[in-house]
């Protein structure tokens, strides 16, 4: 029997998320306005753009009659621990591919913890090992497709962070939710794999931009070209809405550099809003950090997108989507 939409399913995503203004006196001195879109707050088990790339890849699956899902991650993913809720949720089971086989033994940490929690089975390839099926899944491979279903039988595959077409169409809803966007409007976003950027600009109306912010370290070149791929298989046809800024990775992913890190405790002093810091501390240090240069004029509105909400419980933890 075919299993109901995943519209129907228990988790009750808080959509539209809210709009909160960020009035600063520092920003409003040099002509820009600031507010958060609160994507933060739409579940606590599946938030932000997590619940947007998502949702259309689990109705695909719905529809297509998978009871698996099968995806990738690092030790500390936000994407692992999403689909693993998910999955829970609608009665699909899961099983996470995690980088560095080193871990297999080790205790795990609270975000391995959490997604063993919802049932999802953990499966640790070595790092050579790792790089080369997320190669053969990007060139679409058969062989590697067809290695996977040898090795945990028919699966819907979810790509590392989740991002494909279906996930970037997911993200361009968001852009709905802000009806008031024109000239002078700046839609920003963490960019770790490219689709909630692609989402976004394909989105917007005529005059807004958007800027995204890259928290991996040495990605010049290769953001810009899977933004690119994305439009072109989800819309067939480029945009010219869209940058990604490269300065502010604090080192790369899972860095959080002493500046970034007074910079985010004094953010959350001044606006009572914790920030996670992987993705979204960065992004806003990279906001005040373009206004400091000029690159925001006066006049411009930024929207902030608040992708996640912070860790639950220790530190930033190394490497991985």
């Amino acid at each position: 029997m075919r299993r109901p939409p995943v519209t129907t399913g228990p988790i009750r995503p808080r959509l539209p998320s809210p709009v909160r203004d960020a009035a600063d006196p520092w920003l409003a001195d040099r002509g820009v306005e600031l507010r958060l879109k609160r994507d933060d707050l739409i579940h606590p088990l599946v938030p932000g753009n997590k619940w947007r790339k998502l949702t259309p890849n689990l109705r695909a699956a719905v529809e297509g009659g998978h009871t698996r899902l099968l995806t990738f991650g690092g030790a500390y993913s936000n994407h692992i621990r999403a689909v693993a809720a998910a999955g829970a949720a609608y009665g699909l089971s899961t099983v996470g591919v995690v980088r560095g086989d080193e871990l297999a033994d080790a205790p795990r940490n609270w975000s391995l913890a959490r997604a063993e929690a919802h049932g999802m089975e953990l499966a640790f390839v070595t790092r050579s090992g790792y790089r080369e099926t997320l190669r053969g899944l990007g060139e679409d491979d058969p062989g590697t497709l067809r290695a996977l279903e040898e090795r945990w039988g028919r699966a819907y595959v979810l790509p590392e962070g989740g991002t494909n077409v279906l996930a970037a169409r997911g993200a361009a809803e968001l852009v709905a939710e802000l009806p008031d966007l024109g000239p002078g409007d700046v839609v920003c976003c963490a960019v770790g794999t490219g689709g909630t950027l692609a989402g976004i600009a394909a989105g917007l109306p005529a005059g807004a931009r958007a800027v995204g912010f890259a928290v991996l370290k040495g990605a010049e070149g290769y953001l810009e070209g899977e933004v690119a791929r994305l439009h072109e298989r989800g819309w067939g046809r480029p945009f010219s809405t869209w940058r990604i800024e490269h300065g502010y990775h604090g080192g790369g992913y899972g860095r959080v550099p002493a500046e970034l890190e007074a910079f985010a405790a004094g953010f959350e002093k001044r606006h009572g809003v914790r920030l996670e810091r992987r993705y979204v501390a960065k992004l806003l240090w990279g906001v005040y950090g373009l206004v400091e240069r000029g690159e925001l004029a006066p006049g411009s509105r930024v929207t902030a997108v608040v992708t996640g909400p912070p860790d639950p419980a220790g530190p930033p933890g190394p490497p991985g989507p």
